[in-house]
């Protein structure tokens, strides 16, 4: 199992280098505060905060240091006192703004450099001005750990039973999959959240894993670089492809039992590739998939993600990538991957190969649990690369649907359509459609629907027969194509069917 961050050992070894100024990307004061206060007792140094209201004070003192209330006053305190110690500088970005202010943060950082201690900004909005850039270590702070998300949810069944009778009402692995879920937001929204649950109706259970989910898709809906995708269809409604579905069900339990995944030295599946003739299914698949797991699905349109701007690109890729990471556990959906990133081709300026490298490294290197879903028609523009093992955990071929497969699709387009395939022939449907896909099968029912509708009569097994014979079907169209596709999977791929 990889090894937990340790903060303090971080912010430690960075006091240790001499950095006389360090900024904390975070908006999580008490986290941050409690941090520094473990630090300052393993370095044996005092720790002073600073805050606008109260001006600089050390902590555990009520009084304050005498007229400090002014930024630069606090400032010109710290670089006078010629003593080793934390200071902790709420606000940093106001700080920073300010050009006098700005001049004292780097006498500080070089005073600081010489002797034990620093000054640590927190804040998430600070853009440091060129002259600090090269003094200053940035130090991310690390999402909670299930631990903490763990403690935060029995102070608020303590407090909240104080007030109230609260009823809890989740399995231990139900109550894992919850606080899991929690992960990506700080501890201050992970409170809110898990409060609205228990008010609402004076009970915990497994129900209230949609209120996180809500708070979730509210993220991804206010950035508006992912799109969050209703899920409306689970992997019984998907017919065939009986390999792709017994390898989901394998690691179905790293989803609902996580803890005891760890324990057995299993971690979270990177995700997997889908190959195969169009409208097989593929992405219904990746619907299904969310589904069935019970996380959250997001979209990410590639052709949302190029902007004319030099940059702009990258930085809306890298936005999304932040979103799904922040979103996890959740289902990432890349609908045909060639169309983003296609091999060759120099008429955007190099813009693809530079996207295609970073979204390379993101799936080779990405901590958080995102489970990835590609899929692909033209695997003849699909960069090497992403064939790769590593990049995903399995590529599986999704082919034509055999006689079988055709009839439950059939079945399930049928039902979706309010229809009853009992009075019809669908075992004949299904073996006069020999090289229909599913998409095709479902525009058959389609079109005969609006035929029978016009007629003013019923469905039967002789329109359903008449259409069929009319589609002229993707595989009699491009059977060379297919033929390659199939020859090109033999031996590279996994069947999925």
């Amino acid at each position: 199992m990889p090894n937990r961050p340790d903060p303090v050992a971080d912010l430690e070894l960075l006091i240790r280098s001499r950095y006389g100024l360090i900024r904390v990307d975070s908006d999580e004061d008490d986290r941050v505060l409690a941090l520094l206060r473990q630090l300052s007792a393993r370095l044996d140094l005092p720790l002073f905060t600073w805050s606008r209201p109260r001006g600089l004070r050390r902590d555990g003192l009520e009084n304050a240091v005498y007229d400090t209330q002014d930024p630069g006053r606090a400032l010109a305190h710290v670089l006078a006192a010629q003593m080793g110690a934390i200071y902790c500088f709420g606000g940093g970005s106001a700080l920073v703004a300010n050009e006098l202010h700005a001049e004292q943060l780097k006498e500080i950082a070089g005073a600081l450099g010489s002797r034990a201690g620093a000054l640590v900004l927190t804040g998430t909005d600070a853009s440091l001005p060129p002259a600090l850039q090269r003094l200053v270590a940035t130090f991310r702070l690390p999402a909670p750990e299930p631990a903490e998300y763990r403690l935060l949810l029995q102070r608020i069944l303590r407090d909240t039973g104080r007030r109230a009778s609260v009823s809890v009402e989740l399995l231990p692995d139900e109550e894992t999959r919850l606080l899991q879920s929690l992960r990506g937001f700080t501890l201050l929204e992970a409170g809110k959240i898990l409060t609205r649950a228990i008010v609402e109706d004076g009970r915990l259970t497994a129900a209230d894993l949609q209120h996180v989910l809500a708070a979730k898709r509210e993220i991804v809906q206010q950035d508006g670089v992912l799109e969050y995708y209703p899920v409306e269809a689970n992997l019984a409604e998907v017919a065939d492809l009986a390999g792709l579905k017994g390898w989901l069900a394998k690691r179905r339990s790293i989803i609902t039992a996580p803890e005891r995944a760890q324990s057995f030295g299993l971690t979270f599946p990177k995700g997997l590739l889908l190959i195969g003739v169009p409208g097989c299914g593929k992405s219904l698949c990746a619907k299904a998939v969310a589904m069935e797991w019970g996380l959250p699905l997001l979209k990410l349109d590639t052709a949302a993600l190029y902007n004319k701007f030099v940059g702009e690109t990258e930085k809306n890729f890298r936005r999304a990538m932040q979103v799904a990471e922040r979103v996890a556990p959740c289902v990432l959906f890349i609908d045909e991957l060639e169309k983003a990133f296609a091999q060759g081709g120099t008429e955007d300026g190099g813009l693809s190969q530079r996207v295609l490298g970073t979204f390379l490294s993101w799936l080779q290197e990405r901590s958080a649990d995102v489970f990835t879903v590609a899929t692909a028609n033209d695997v003849s523009r699909l960069p090497p690369e992403f064939l790769r093992k590593g990049r995903f955990d399995e590529v599986f071929f999704v082919d034509l649907p055999d006689a079988e497969a055709r009839r439950q699709i059939l079945q399930v387009h049928l039902r979706r359509r309010k229809q009853d395939p009992a009075p019809l022939d669908v075992a004949r449907l299904a073996a006069a459609a020999e090289g229909f896909s599913g998409a095709e099968l479902e525009q058959v029912i389609v079109s005969a629907l609006y035929t029978a509708f016009a007629a003013d009569g019923p469905l039967s097994t002789e329109l359903l027969l008449r259409e069929i014979a009319a589609t002229v079907p993707l595989s009699t169209t491009m059977a060379e194509r297919i033929a390659s596709l199939r020859a090109w999977a033999g031996d590279r791929t996994v069947p999925a069917n």
